[in-house]
């Protein structure tokens, strides 16, 4: 009997590198999984987890993909017949159907190619890509507000749990102090 396998893009395991960058900076509309046309020398750094996403970004050029700015580190054991570029241009592969909505949505609707992550899977490094539009400064602002919103929510509903437990301090102080701090912040919108 096969043991079944659940999919995962990039668990925690087969995690090479991560882009946080890119969540804070762009608004990510849709994901896409990529090959990568690699070097020997530059799967073995792979191998070792020094690369680095934060400033990278994907062009277009003659119908294809291409993966610019992700900072590659050769080894130390590399050949010295082989002289490494860690600011390489590197080929992505996807399917010609992705390809063609790719080109699509970036030529005709503004959209940008940013890498999120590079992981494992079967052996093979994947890079999943994101159709994203960049944030302005405003959106930026609008999504630090709502995160601080999101903290301060579950702080009180923290305070309101222990007055359920029957704490005489906080006793009938709880819900009413939420429902108040809700809306203050509401009429403050």
């Amino acid at each position: 009997m096969a043991k079944s396998k659940k999919k995962s893009s990039g668990t925690s395991s087969n995690v090479i590198a991560l882009n946080r960058k890119a969540r804070h900076d762009y608004f990510i509309e849709e994901r896409y999984e990529a090959g990568l046309v690699l070097e020997g020398w530059e799967v073995k750094s792979l191998r070792a987890g020094r690369v680095q996403l934060n400033e990278g970004y994907c062009l277009l050029k003659g119908g294809e993909v291409w993966l610019f700015g992700v900072h590659l580190s050769p080894l130390n054991t590399v050949s010295t017949h082989i002289h490494p570029d860690p600011l390489r241009t590197r080929k992505l592969l996807l399917h010609a159907k992705e390809l063609r909505k790719l080109i699509g949505a970036v030529e005709r609707k503004g959209y940008a190619l940013i890498p999120l992550t590079l992981y494992w899977k079967r052996g093979r490094v994947k890079l999943e890509i994101a159709l994203a539009k960049g944030k302005q400064k405003y959106d930026k602002r609008a999504t630090e507000k709502e995160k601080e919103w999101t903290r301060q929510k579950e702080r009180l509903l923290k305070v309101h749990k222990f007055t359920r437990r029957g704490l005489p301090a906080l006793a009938g102080r709880g819900i009413g102090i939420l429902r108040k701090f809700v809306v203050f912040r509401q009429k403050s919108m």
